[in-house]
């Protein structure tokens, strides 16, 4: 077990040192779904969801999200979020949400991609709970990432 990054010889978890590390540019992108009942589909269309506009504050809800990772995700490191951006595209079967976050750091900042799509996802269950009991997220992942070690990759 020592030979994993966060775990000690004793097997219990600890937050690696990344000091030493050099700041580089890193950017990570995340996908995921919601899956919706045609009727809230319409509403979304519409604008006819009961609670208000359900892309723009799950939009920000994301956004937020991203900045507050460390917060939630118990060994990511705090680290500067430069710049997210977050889409969501209503389709025939649900919403389709991405989104991208960039930082110039000494680590990688795919768990801020992850958090925000999953934030965003869940507070547009939120949104249209009223119009569907039986909204579903699914395929939250990441698609790509740049920087770091391990350079570039995508889906």
């Amino acid at each position: 077990m020592s030979d994993l990054t966060h775990v000690r010889a004793d097997g219990s978890a600890h937050m690696v040192n990344v000091a030493g590390k050099a700041v580089t540019q890193r950017s990570a992108s995340a996908a995921g779904r919601v899956l919706l009942h045609p009727d809230a589909i319409a509403a979304l269309r519409d604008g006819a969801v009961p609670k208000g506009d359900a892309i723009a504050v799950a939009r920000i809800a994301g956004l937020q999200a991203a900045k507050r990772t460390p917060e939630l995700i118990p060994l990511a490191h705090p680290i500067a979020v430069h710049g997210v951006e977050v889409d969501l595209d209503v389709s025939d079967d649900g919403v389709d949400i991405r989104a991208t976050v960039v930082t110039a750091d000494r680590t990688g900042i795919e768990m801020e991609a992850l958090t925000c799509v999953s934030v965003a996802a869940l507070a547009l269950i939120d949104m249209v709970k009223a119009v569907d009991r039986h909204a579903r997220i699914t395929d939250v992942r990441v698609v790509a990432k740049s920087g770091g070690r391990s350079g570039d990759w995508h889906e």
